[in-house]
């Protein structure tokens, strides 16, 4: 009996250790395997983003290029306009498109020192502030209340 006993509990044991070891396996595999998918996930993350930054790129150099294209079309446009003021119109006129289209237009400084600053012609009584003012329409006592 008593070797039937070691026997059982023998084989016991065994498939005890033989369990732990299996879950073991099971579970390095399991650990395994998340790895290499997580590594799978992240190279097509990587994979999109870089398709993404290259959209990016594209449309950034293609609006580049349509905005120089309405730059140029607008210059010619404009030298267009010009040069028909100068065959259809008075002289000076033509000239003066030319020049704003080049960027050569004069700044007349006389026109420039003859402006004034905006006058407050909104109706009040003598001795008010009109409505430019920067305090217009703030009461002091409203203040003091506060």
């Amino acid at each position: 009996m008593h070797s039937t006993s070691v026997l059982i509990l023998v084989g016991i044991l065994g498939l005890t250790l033989g369990a732990f070891l299996a879950l073991l396996t099971v579970r390095g595999r399991t650990s395994v395997e998340r790895s290499q998918e997580l590594e799978q996930r992240l190279q097509e993350a990587n994979d999109k983003l870089r398709d993404f930054q290259l959209q990016v790129n594209e449309h950034f150099d293609q609006t580049a290029q349509l905005v120089h294209n309405l730059t140029e079309s607008y210059r010619d446009v404009h030298e267009y306009l010009a040069n028909s003021a100068l065959r259809l119109s008075n002289q000076d006129i033509g000239r003066q498109m030319l020049e704003a289209g080049s960027g050569k237009l004069q700044n007349d400084d006389s026109q420039l020192k003859d402006m004034k600053p905006p006058r407050d012609w909104a109706p009040k009584e003598p001795g008010t502030k009109g409505t430019l003012a920067e305090d217009y329409g703030l009461d002091k006592e409203a203040h003091a209340g506060s």
